[in-house]
């Protein structure tokens, strides 16, 4: 089982502890996308978000979270089936972890669950002991994040990908213009009060330096359901365009810049992050056309 890691870990520069943790963490995460293909998870719902961008379409940032949406509306999607699929694929690679649903306060339509294990004995597990890893407390767990969007948008458009390590697998993801969708969506709506999510708009640049498309129909949707527009709003590109704009008029740079900054390798990309550089860069949006 170990080559299997040292297989995975072949594709990484790693030059310090940080990197080493990234790296186990990104691992991780394809393995517990194993677990849920061979658990039939994807016959009822897709991946998505920045992970997934990561993973299938080589965004050149560390992603933290797994982000999925079932194909149509369940509010009584059961998630905890799936994580006897997670923690079996985990343990037959010689890991030690264990997923808990996290239980709410408040009505959701978003279930979520975490991957934990002790991040000490994992880097021992992927990596030669060497004197960096006596500086990890012992107690430090590693944290992994996924969650369902239960009630999703309609309008989304999908393919098939597939991984081949630790195992052949199959996924069901969200298309590029759907991607996109949705994250335009959260660079638009995204609140996180005196913060700035500044990957998204890391990711927004990302998705127009690859030629992508928008999902119009999918992106309205999601507007709409996040009381950003009214069902009567005439989202056209143009529109969108205007909309776009506004945000990037009012955008704090420098907090989006300091939130990008940890999980990228080459800082040299935010310098030229304004709201003259964003305003002329959305120039280039265009329309998914069916």
């Amino acid at each position: 089982m170990q080559k299997i890691i040292t297989q995975m870990l072949s594709k990484y520069q790693i030059n310090n502890m940080e990197d080493k943790k990234n790296a186990m963490k990104e691992i991780v995460q394809e393995i517990v996308l194993c677990g849920l293909s061979r658990g039939g998870f994807f016959k009822e719902a897709a991946f998505y978000g920045g992970t997934a961008l990561r993973i299938f379409y080589g965004l050149d940032r560390f992603s933290e979270d797994l982000d999925f949406s079932l194909i149509t509306q369940n509010n009584n999607f059961n998630l905890s089936k799936y994580f006897s699929f997670i923690e079996n694929e985990t343990k037959s690679l010689g890991l030690n972890f264990s997923v808990t649903e996290r239980v709410k306060s408040v009505d959701s339509h978003i279930k979520s669950a975490f991957l934990k294990g002790n991040t000490k004995e994992h880097i021992l597990t992927f990596y030669e002991e060497n004197d960096d890893v006596r500086l990890i407390n012992k107690d430090e767990i590693i944290r992994i994040k996924f969650e369902v969007d239960t009630n999703p948008p309609v309008g989304a458009t999908y393919e098939t990908k597939f991984g081949l390590l630790p195992s052949p697998y199959q996924v069901r993801l969200y298309d590029l213009p759907s991607l996109f969708a949705g994250k335009i969506h959260a660079c638009l709506c995204r609140n996180w009060h005196s913060r700035v999510k500044g990957r998204d708009f890391y990711d927004y640049v990302f998705f127009l330096s690859i030629g992508a498309k928008v999902n119009l129909k999918n992106l309205k949707e999601k507007l709409v359901q996040s009381n950003y527009i009214d069902v009567n709003y005439d989202l056209t590109i143009d529109n969108l365009k205007s909309l776009l704009n506004k945000r990037f008029e009012h955008l704090n740079f420098k907090l989006a810049k300091e939130d990008v900054l940890p999980f990228i390798k080459d800082k040299s990309k935010l310098d030229l992050w304004s709201k003259e550089f964003f305003i002329s860069i959305t120039n280039k949006l265009e329309e998914k056309l069916n």
